[in-house]
């Protein structure tokens, strides 16, 4: 069972590489449209927000070294990955193992937005965007709180309210958010250069969208709290900003935006599996790729695999089955740590039993080294893991139900904690099973 948690890690690692930002910016910085457009700037703004950020403003300093006196922008990113930059400057907005939008970050957003701002007709702008953008570029708008945007978040969150219902409801409540960024510039051209953690890469949804025309609507964010039974919960500052945008009393998002204005997916979920897959067939396993776009409550997303899996596979054979997105958790009132990956590992193994998992290993961890609130990408299981449980007296059905798969599988020893990876794409799920006789 070693070689097939190895085989494993290196499988999701190899994902991972294919994503970091040191390759993709390079791609896409020595385009040669991009590259004639940068030499011919008075000044390169770049801005940005995101996991990754960090990585890909060290990469545009790296690949555009002949320009740096012409280059200046700050980035929020985690504060883990603060570190000094030649020109850029990279801002702490908000602490290690901490989610959701703080003080710091509405610093580095408002500067972020007077960049932009500034921008004179020969200025071009780059936008870094990448996973957790939405959390790291907050900037409330008019007569909403720091508090309320937080409150909100964390209820969408514990309600299992999807990315892209969320993003709905934040869009509204900012002045950064659904193309507002955008709106304030009027230089010479903006370029988003994007790592997407979103499910078929949607524009508008990816750090919640603040350099392209929003589609959503006020009404939508308010439909939003309603389907999920939170008008009466969020703050009441919150439901008045909505139901005046309803009212036409507050400004829409901007539907249109200036042709100078353009976006480029540098990396996806997609990439990441295609990796995965050659990885996976060097290693000598036959690949069932289950597609990137899994999402839904994660227990449900968990027992359809193992339903998959058991129809597809075949004992002559060792296989690797692959997949990649982001599923949900809907927390229950009394819930203990975890994040959406350990709970598909567990689910998984729970439905998979002792048994099946003899030849078998789950691996499934977040891109960005992070699962939820807590220090570890995801987890592993094979049948050691259920045997290390039950000789300690843990009932892992009791785990899976109260969301704890933190604890559960600190104690069997399983977490995976390969550490921030500096990119994300949502998540990795590989399934190894060994050739049987």
């Amino acid at each position: 069972m070693s070689e097939l948690r190895r085989d494993a890690e290196l499988i999701w690692r190899a994902a991972v590489d294919a994503v970091r930002p040191q390759a993709v910016m390079r791609a896409a910085l020595h385009d040669p449209s991009l590259g004639e457009m940068l030499k011919a700037a008075k000044r390169i703004l770049v801005v940005g927000a995101g996991k990754a950020g960090a990585a890909m403003a060290e990469a545009v300093e790296q690949e555009i070294p002949q320009l740096l006196d012409r280059v200046t922008g700050l980035i929020n990113v985690p504060a883990e990955l603060v570190r000094p930059l030649k020109a850029l400057r990279l801002h702490a907005a908000r602490p290690a193992g901490h989610n959701h939008p703080t003080a710091e970050g509405i610093a580095g957003a408002q500067q972020i937005l007077q960049l932009v701002a500034s921008a004179g007709l020969e200025d071009i702008v780059l936008c870094l965007l990448s996973g957790g953008g939405s959390a790291l570029l907050p900037l409330p708008a008019s007569g909403i709180t720091l508090s309320d945007k937080q409150a909100v978040t964390q209820l969408l969150h514990g309600c299992g309210a999807t990315i892209n219902e969320m993003n709905a409801v934040r869009k509204h409540l900012s002045r950064i958010k659904g193309g507002r960024l955008a709106e304030a510039f009027h230089g010479k051209a903006l370029v988003s250069l994007i790592i997407s953690d979103v499910i078929g890469d949607p524009l508008d949804v990816i750090a919640s969208g603040p350099t392209v025309p929003d589609p959503t609507t006020f009404t939508d964010a308010l439909v939003v709290l309603e389907r999920y039974g939170l008008t009466q919960r969020v703050p009441g500052a919150v439901l008045a900003h909505l139901q005046a945008g309803v009212l036409g009393l507050t400004p829409e998002t901007p539907k249109q935006l200036p042709g100078n204005i353009s976006q480029r997916i540098l990396a996806n979920n997609a990439m990441a599996l295609a990796a995965a897959s050659a990885k996976a067939t060097q290693r000598g396993y036959h690949v069932v790729n289950l597609d990137s776009g899994i999402d839904g409550e994660t227990k449900h997303a968990a027992e359809a695999m193992t339903d998959m899996v058991r129809g597809l596979r075949r004992g002559q054979q060792s296989f690797c089955f692959l997949s990649g997105g982001e599923t949900t958790v809907t927390l229950g009132a009394d819930h203990g740590l975890g994040g959406r990956n350990q709970e598909f590992v567990l689910a998984s193994a729970l439905k998979f039993g002792i048994g099946e998992l003899r030849n078998m290993v789950i691996l499934s961890g977040g891109t960005d080294g992070e699962d939820g609130p807590t220090d570890a990408a995801g987890a592993f299981a094979d049948s050691g893991t259920l045997e290390r449980a039950a000789s300690l007296g843990l009932d892992a059905a009791n785990y899976l139900a109260r969301h704890d798969g933190y604890h559960f599988f600190a104690a069997t020893g399983d977490l995976f904690k390969p550490g921030l990876t500096e990119t994300n794409v949502t998540d990795v799920r590989v399934l190894l099973t060994a050739q049987t006789a």
